[in-house]
């Protein structure tokens, strides 16, 4: 089956679409994204991805390409047409393309490009992977200093993504200063005594959507929540640790560099908080 995307105003099969080749997404990264889940044909926590895309456009000085109103009736429209019962939405805004290449910005009426595609992935939320936990390397942190911007600048952390293949693992967290910053693709966590323990948020680090909703839903469980700078050291001899993202949700990890994390599968907490954000995610999925 071919997929239905959307392209600036347009429901087009996927071999149909098309962008400038001179547009700035392509040429300078000079773009954000949004990847929002869908389960049971819903969308997860659409209104925290739209508050997120609205302020990485703000940041980057770049115009929105819609309203949030008809933001949700593309997702909505992409979910019908391809039928996705569970999988993603993947959202990406560039600054446009003026006609040519340039490193100063094109002109304010110059209009943005807006692209979304769907991904379909049965049994997402029972991903095997969540049974039985990841494993993780460490690698050095060498992104741009706005992690906090949603943008597409990605090539570090899918190397990081390949340097963990290569090394036998699934993930990697990026060290900086001596200090975990986060995953290639999620927020980083480690469990020790009851306490759940991750870095606090600032421009290092991505403001995740599922990162903002666990730590609500943990405080709400009467969890004890500690936001502060942690090495990998401390997530070695940690009793349990997890990532969480859009799309892995909450992932448990059962080793580092080598190291079994806890008692090397997925811990109580972890599982606990899956479990909740599941359950209400999709009960506040619209």
């Amino acid at each position: 089956m071919t997929r239905t995307v959307y392209v600036n105003g347009e429901y087009l099969p996927e071999g149909e679409a098309t962008v400038s080749i001179f547009d700035r997404g392509f040429l300078m990264a000079d773009a954000v994204y949004e990847v929002t889940s869908v389960l049971g044909g819903k969308l997860i926590d659409f209104d925290g991805h739209a508050v997120r895309l609205e302020r990485s456009l703000k940041e980057l000085d770049m115009q929105a390409p819609c309203s949030k109103e008809e933001l949700l009736e593309i997702h909505r429209k992409l979910v019908e047409l391809n039928g996705i019962e569970e999988g993603m939405i993947y959202l990406q805004v560039t600054r446009g393309s003026d006609g040519d290449r340039d490193f100063v910005f094109p002109s304010e009426d110059t209009k943005p490009t807006l692209v979304l595609f769907t991904q379909n992935k049965p049994g997402l939320a029972n991903a095997p992977a969540a049974q039985e936990g990841i494993k993780v390397i460490s690698i050095e942190d060498i992104r741009w200093g706005r992690r906090d911007i949603k943008t597409v600048q990605l090539l570090y952390p899918s190397m990081g993504k390949m340097m963990a293949k290569k090394a036998g693992a699934d993930d990697a967290w990026m060290v900086e200063d001596g200090y975990v910053t986060e995953g290639t693709s999620n927020n980083a966590y480690f469990v020790k005594d009851g306490k759940i323990v991750t870095r606090p948020l600032s421009n290092d680090i991505l403001h995740g959507i599922t990162r903002k909703a666990v730590l609500r839903m943990a405080e709400e469980a009467q969890m004890e929540i500690e936001e502060r700078l942690f090495t990998i050291e401390e997530a070695k001899d940690a009793d349990e640790a997890f990532v969480t993202s859009a799309s892995a949700f909450v992932m448990p990890v059962v080793e580092i560099d080598g190291a079994t994390v806890g008692d090397g599968v997925p811990g109580r907490i972890a599982k606990r908080l899956r479990e909740i954000y599941l359950d209400e995610s999709m009960k506040a999925a619209i």
